[in-house]
This record gives C-alpha cells, structure tokens and sequence, in this order.
C-alpha cells in the first residue's frame, strides 16, 4: 500500500514536471516571438507620405508673401512722422512737376517739327507772308516760317506768282547768311537751265532765280 503510494506521487511530480516545463517554454516561445515582431517593427522603414504642391499651394503661399510685404511697407509708412511725411510729400511733387514739364517739352518740339514738315507748313508760310505784306503791327519774324519760303521760293507750285511777288519785296531785308546762301542757290538755277532750254519747269524756275539775284546782288 505504501509502495503505491510512493509510485502515485512520483508520477504527479513527474506530471507536474511536464506541465512546468511546457508551459515554461510556451512562455518562452511567445517572449521570443514578440521580441522578433518588435524587431521588425523598428526596423522597417518609415514610410513618409507623398505631399504633392499644387498650383494652387504655390499662389496662396505667394498671396500670403505679398500681404507680408504689403503689411511691413505699411508698417515702415506709419513709422514716418509728420514733418518727414511733409518733406516726402514736397519730394514727390517736385520729381512730378520735372516729369511734367519735360513731357510738355518734349510735346512743344515734336509739334514744331510737325508744323515744319507737315501738309500745314505751306499755308503756315504763305500766311505769314500775307501778313508781313498787309499786317505789320501784328506781323512777328518767325525763323522756321522764312527758312520755308527760302527753301521752295522757286517752286511756281509751292509758291504762286501773287506770293511770289510779295516774297520778293520781303527779301529786300534779306541779310548775312540767309541772302548768301538764296544767292548762290539761284545761280545755281540759272546754270540748270542752259542744259534743259525745253524744260518749261527748268526755265520757269531759272526765270524766278534771275529776278532774286537781281534783286540782292
């Protein structure tokens, strides 16, 4: 009886054993698994997500950057005081009282120069003529209304006989350069002709050029 016993409870020990050892190595096996999974864990890459910037990102952002600037100018004005706020304002409309007058200047010349070459410079000449001839009082000397009529006086078509005539006792007054200059152009005229006796136009310009050297020489 107590040799039964004794077996009965080697076999519980040995039991027991068995039962510790397994569960002491299911312990250990699921220790170990876990330590692996957190391995591969650490040890895989993180993954940064893709961030695509659109258009629209770009021109918000510059939105903003421009309001920044906007902001800090703003800023930098309402730092000025009064009296340097006075000497920019005086600054300001000097810089555009200069702009403004070179503007009209250049305005003044290039209507000059339109009337000196335009389809109105004729007329502009022969009423200047006109009145010198019936007007003196109101009659001023204009340089680029007589360097005109010197320039086309022996033009029958620019200059007509009744202008011509009148052209005539204006250049009575001719001097210095201007009369010099009319002179040898006539002469020149005068040349032309004897080459071209049947050019009616040639002759009627040497006829005009016969009657200015006459006249000044």
């Amino acid at each position: 009886m107590a040799k039964d016993k004794s077996l009965t409870n080697l076999a519980k020990r040995k039991k027991l054993s068995s039962d510790v050892t397994v569960h002491v190595e299911e312990t250990m096996e699921t220790k170990v698994k876990k330590k692996k999974k957190k391995m591969e864990v650490e040890e895989a890459p993180v993954q940064i997500p893709d961030v695509k910037i659109t258009t629209s990102d770009r021109k918000q952002k510059k939105r903003q950057k421009t309001k920044q600037t906007e902001t800090h100018e703003l800023e930098g004005e309402e730092d000025l005081s009064p009296e340097e706020t006075r000497v920019l304002e005086r600054k300001m409309k000097k810089i555009l009282k200069k702009e403004e007058k070179k503007k009209l200047k250049t305005e003044g010349e290039t209507l000059e120069k339109a009337e000196a070459s335009g389809p109105i410079a004729p007329q502009q000449a022969l009423d200047y003529l006109t009145c010198w001839a019936e007007n003196r009082t109101e009659w001023k000397f204009q340089k680029t209304r007589q360097t005109w009529l010197l320039q086309h006086m022996f033009d029958f078509v620019q200059v007509p006989d009744e202008k011509f005539s009148i052209l005539l006792q204006y250049l009575e007054g001719l001097r210095g350069g201007s009369k010099d200059t009319t002179v040898k152009k006539a002469l020149v005229l005068v040349e032309e002709s004897g080459q071209a006796p049947e050019d009616r136009d040639v002759q009627q310009r040497a006829h005009r050029a016969r009657e200015v050297i006459q006249l000044l020489s």
